[in-house]
């Protein structure tokens, strides 16, 4: 299709699928919005009443102009850069100039930041590719996205200005999409949009969401980022995310570029969602995996019908010689969609399935035979329910008779374990045992643990995590978040045996050498623990953070993950899970609202920039974040003592 009848179809789409959009909105726009100006009337109201709560925003607020004049000194970028956007952010209701102006100087920073941390990331793998191989690794954070997050939840304009300045930056020096890159990839700079869209979904800013996402939606194009924003649309506005989706559906059944893999791509929102598969010329596919498998959404039966005529005039398209094929799936990729789909056509569109059958069977003589008859987990998954008789240790016997040698038995005894150890199966223990390679058994065993510990936590297990936070092969670190999660899991029901398991995990983190980062990121864990739990210990506790975020070179307070890697022959594992209660400013925010001023005093008790900055910030936005209440109402203890 030429780009000005794809234009023209655009054009048309648009003009029929807007109103629908604008009619579902606007009725909760104009609610929303005087609710919510009445709902901040009443708080400054109440605020003026109270001179105690006024005298305490007043502290918060001048805590930070403190510290956004104090960045300016700051030699690292990146703590310059998150200071000064999470100033901006607490600050905003009271001074939105003052405001705009630190998001100004907070993004300078991020750009910095952002390309010295890309610089380091590309050492560090080339690094680990010349000593091992391979290599595993965690994107660093992007500065500029967290920037843009809080910038666009206050001001849209604004929030598109910096997204402007992204899109530039690449136009100056364009990216070159990595070999291997799936057919249905978002342009950097659609992808940019869409993540913001997805972080405002995350923040339950729906209308938000929609005007960033809309300027990629409104194109049609169907890629994954599109489609997973939709998915996580729907689980909020399921009419809004509907609609847009009919009119992808239509802009793809105009567009002569749709193959399979668009196919593939629509049919993650009908029927699988957060699961992404794509077909390969050749047989082979390649699937992602945002989440664990999802139910198919009950879509409305005229949106899944839309979905079948769709997928049915793309798939019945004849295509071109097989040496002139340039479309990504090819007739094996093609053939592949197909058997993936009949199933649902089968169920939901009996009247189409015979055609598709009949174009399956055309395509056949060019498929290979491993594609027509062999086992591609690819054609099933999410599609026919795991097959539960399957066993995979009858799997393990087979992959064992193709090893070379030992080296290669070991690699595949640790993959197996690893996804067993997933579910909680405790054969992953027994294959562990069989690796050789006394090195890699050891890493083996402490990966399995961790997962074991971290399925029980899951599963609201505190006596099965216990099992393994105390005689599992896991780091002082790990045993401390065990310890801390089982407690708060127990605290409702046994508040002495919580109270215990706290002490315990103490005991444990002053296991942690004193100049590592860990110490005071697992005391942390375990003063906020307290601080749900006995108030008086948890003020006990703090100043054994500060003395240790004191003595621990490069701890910032800000790093709330916890992760573990598996290097073995030919491959690497990391399994990172986000672990709140290390959170310096998670423990301030509480610590705040019992006790401000002895939070402000042991906040300044840090010596280095980082935690004395984050720590501050968190207790002014306690503060700001509080609902005033009138003079002569019923005050918190906390404040009374002040």
């Amino acid at each position: 299709m030429s780009r000005l009848i794809r234009a023209r179809v655009a054009l048309c789409l648009i003009a029929l699928a807007a109103p629908a959009i604008v009619r579902a909105q606007a009725p909760q726009g104009k609610e929303a919005a005087p609710a919510k100006a009445t709902k901040k009337a009443a708080a400054k109201r109440a605020g003026a009443s109270n001179p105690l709560a006024e005298q305490r925003r007043t502290t918060a607020i001048t805590l930070i102009s403190s510290l956004a004049d104090e960045a300016r000194g700051y030699q690292d970028q990146t703590l310059r850069a998150r200071v000064l956007a999470r100033a901006a952010d607490a600050v905003w209701e009271t001074d939105a100039e003052r405001a705009r102006n630190y998001f100004q100087r907070a993004w300078e920073s991020a750009e910095s930041a952002d390309a010295e941390s890309q610089r380091r990331m590309e050492e560090d793998i080339r690094r680990q590719q010349r000593e091992s191989g391979g290599a595993a690794y965690i994107s660093p954070p992007s500065l500029r996205n967290e920037v843009l997050r809080l910038a666009a939840r206050r001001d849209r304009a604004l929030g598109e200005g910096f997204l402007k300045r992204i899109e530039d930056a690449r136009e100056r020096a364009p990216e070159i999409a990595p070999p291997g890159t799936t057919p249905w990839m978002s342009t950097p700079t659609d992808s940019q949009r869409l993540r913001l869209a997805m972080q405002l979904l995350q923040d339950d800013d729906v209308e938000r969401a929609l005007q960033y996402a809309d300027r990629v939606l409104i194109t049609g194009t169907v890629t994954r980022d599109s489609i997973d924003f939709l998915s996580a649309l729907r689980e909020k506005d399921a009419k809004a995310a509907d609609q847009r989706y009919v009119s992808m559906l239509h802009f793809a059944a105009a567009d002569g570029n749709s193959d399979a893999n668009t196919v593939s791509g629509l049919a993650s929102y009908a029927f699988t969602p957060f699961l992404y598969i794509v077909f390969e010329p050749g047989g082979g596919a390649s699937h992602m995996q945002r989440r664990a498998l999802t139910p198919a959404p009950a879509l409305p039966r005229e949106v899944r019908a839309e979905f079948f005529r769709t997928a049915a005039q793309i798939l019945l398209r004849p295509l071109p010689p097989p040496g002139q094929d340039r479309t990504s799936a090819g007739r094996t990729g093609k053939y592949l969609v197909i058997k993936r789909l009949l199933p649902l056509f089968d169920q939901h569109a009996p009247e189409l399935a015979a055609e598709m059958r009949a174009h399956m069977a055309a395509l056949t003589p060019d498929v290979n035979e491993q594609a027509r008859t062999g086992e591609n987990r690819a054609v099933n998954v999410g599609i026919v329910p795991e097959d539960e008789s399957r066993d995979p240790m009858r799997e393990l016997e087979e992959r064992l008779k193709g090893a070379a040698d030992q080296g290669g038995r070991d690699a595949i005894y640790a993959d197996v374990a690893v996804g067993l150890a997933g579910s909680g199966d405790p054969r992953a223990a027994d294959l562990v045992d069989k690796i050789e390679d006394s090195e890699l058994r050891k890493q083996a065993r402490a990966y399995v643990d961790f997962q074991y510990m971290n399925n029980a936590l899951q599963k609201k297990d505190a006596e099965g995590a216990l099992r393994f936070a105390r005689s599992g092969e896991l780091t002082h670190i790990q045993r401390v978040w065990g310890l801390t999660q089982a407690a708060r899991l127990l605290l409702k029901t046994d508040r002495a045996r919580s109270l215990e398991l706290l002490e315990e995990a103490a005991t444990e983190a002053r296991r942690i050498g004193g100049g590592e980062a860990d110490r005071p990121r697992a005391l942390v864990a375990v003063t906020k623990g307290f601080l749900e739990a006995d108030r008086a210990r948890a003020w006990e506790l703090v100043s054994d953070v500060v003395r240790a975020g004191n003595s621990a070179e490069g701890f910032t307070g800000d790093d709330a993950r916890l992760s573990v890697t598996l290097r073995y022959r030919n491959g690497v594992m990391m399994n990172s899970v986000n672990a709140t209660d290390f959170d310096l400013p998670g423990l301030f925010r509480g610590l705040a609202r019992d006790d401000l001023y002895r939070a402000i005093e042991s906040a300044k008790s840090f010596t280095a920039e980082a935690p004395r900055a984050n720590a501050h910030l968190a207790i002014a936005r306690a503060v700001l974040e509080e609902r005033p209440k009138p003079e002569g109402g019923k005050q918190k203890a906390a404040s009374s003592k002040q």
